[in-house]
């Protein structure tokens, strides 16, 4: 038995947005190197900037010297800050926790950093950001919790320290300092959650809809390759339906002929003459399949119907004996035309169904008579059928390919709803059996003529 997968953590961190495993460990060191970096910079700019340009209706800035201890504490805080924000990957909420607590530390260690420790919340907004990215916001909300009441609780802890607040009047001072740190709170995280969580919905829009388009794209292609192996199909019927009729027809003549060429030349330059026809008429066939299929050369093709099953079966005495019976409506309707009702291609695919049953029995049947009934009486369908004797010759035989006539005439039969039933007689012959159901109801014959009542045939009294 194999050992069982191990169960993998549903709470683990997604990963950033486009990147490898290897190129999302790079991107976080550069984003945490980039945060210090820029942190450090601002604190050496700001106070060479402020002093260069002062503000006379503010208040005045005092800020630590480079290198003092409140400088130092601060600086190390937002190193300690930057370098927690290489946890985004394995501990994205621990990381904004961390992050956010170290301002609170230093806001108790060095208070006279009062006028640069606003660069502590760089570090918060950017691990607000990464954990937005790795994880959704359900598994999210406690960790912002925590981290805007710390931030709030550094802004207090700097305005307790820094301005006693809280000894004048303890009140004014904490409603002072909880309304600054929320202010500073909604800044540091509300505002880049709320960036973030806009970008991640665009992201998710797009991809979306690169998905759908990508789904249509897919769709679309099913059907062109459904609609080709249609028309596949389709061919491959029609081309063996013109193919092996004829043909077969050719391959019975020609062992008729090799065996008369000696003993009879007349019947024997007869049957040539007929597979002269023969072969004329699936050339031309095939000339008019060839055209329907080419796009600049339009070709004009009579369609088969009911009633061209009598010139087939015509044709079909040239090289064997085939009968035909036709039982056509009885009563009123009698001079109705043959298939009156039946739909075009249900009468393609009943002129399709004759014309391979007589190729299957003249190729493996010859020799046996064949019978084609048409049967034309009922108002509500009509029955072909063609049954053949068994063979009294031996069989030309099939060829490797064979099987395709009784599969094309099944699915022409299911593409016009039509039923088929083919099988072998008790006398030792074949059967087909097609009936097909009428799409509208007979055309009535029209009334016969009948003598004015206003008329008489009799002569003056």
């Amino acid at each position: 038995m194999a050992p069982a997968e191990p169960r993998r953590s549903t709470t683990a961190p997604g990963p950033l947005p486009g990147e490898d495993a290897p190129g999302r460990r790079r991107t976080v060191r550069l984003v945490a190197l980039g945060t210090f970096v820029v942190a450090l910079g601002l604190m050496l700019a700001l106070p060479p900037l402020d002093a260069a340009d002062p503000d006379p209706t503010g208040p005045v800035s005092h800020y630590p010297p480079v290198a003092s201890t409140a400088w130092t504490v601060l600086t190390l805080g937002l190193a300690a800050q930057s370098a927690a924000l290489l946890l985004a990957r394995r501990a994205p909420q621990t990381m904004l926790v961390v992050v956010a607590a170290i301002p609170v530390l230093v806001a108790a260690l060095a208070s006279r950093s009062a006028d640069l420790f606003g660069l502590t919340t760089l570090p918060v907004v950017v691990a607000v950001v990464l954990a937005a990215l790795r994880i959704p916001l359900v598994r999210l909300w406690p960790a912002l919790a925590a981290a805007s009441v710390l931030v709030v609780a550094g802004g207090a802890v700097l305005w307790a320290l820094l301005a006693g607040g809280f000894r004048a009047d303890p009140a004014q001072g904490l409603t002072t300092s909880i309304g600054q740190g929320v202010l500073q709170a909604v800044g540091a995280v509300g505002l880049p959650l709320l960036v973030t969580l806009v970008v991640l919905s665009r992201r998710e829009v797009r991809v979306a809809r690169t998905a759908e388009a990508t789904a249509v794209d897919r769709e679309e292609d099913a059907r062109i390759d459904a609609a080709v192996s249609r028309e596949r199909a389709a061919m491959a019927r029609e081309l063996h339906d013109i193919a092996a009729h004829h043909l077969s027809g050719i391959a019975l003549m020609s062992a008729v002929i090799d065996r008369q060429i000696d003993t009879d030349p007349e019947r024997a330059h007869e049957g040539v003459r007929q597979v002269r026809e023969q072969s004329t008429a699936v050339l031309e066939d095939l000339r008019r399949l060839v055209g329907l299929l080419r796009d600049d050369s339009p070709a004009e093709r009579a369609v088969e119907t009911v009633a061209g099953i009598v010139d087939l079966v015509e044709r079909a005495r040239l090289r064997s004996d085939v009968r035909l019976e036709v039982l056509p409506a009885a009563g009123a309707g009698a001079s109705r035309p043959l298939g009156d009702g039946v739909g075009p291609l249900a009468q393609l695919a009943a002129y399709r169904t004759v014309q391979e049953a007589l190729a299957n029995a003249a190729l493996h049947a010859p020799g046996s008579p064949c019978t084609v009934t048409i049967d034309d009486r009922a108002d509500d369908h009509l029955a072909i059928g063609v049954e053949n004797g068994p063979a009294t010759v031996p069989a030309l035989g099939s060829t490797p390919a064979g099987g395709n006539g009784l599969r094309g005439m099944r699915e022409r039969a299911e593409l016009v709803g039509a039923s088929l039933q083919v099988g072998p007689t008790e006398a030792g012959g074949w059967t087909v059996s097609l009936r097909l159901g009428r799409e509208a109801l007979p055309t009535p014959a029209p009334p016969a003529a009948t003598a004015d009542p206003g008329t008489t045939t009799e002569g003056p009294r």
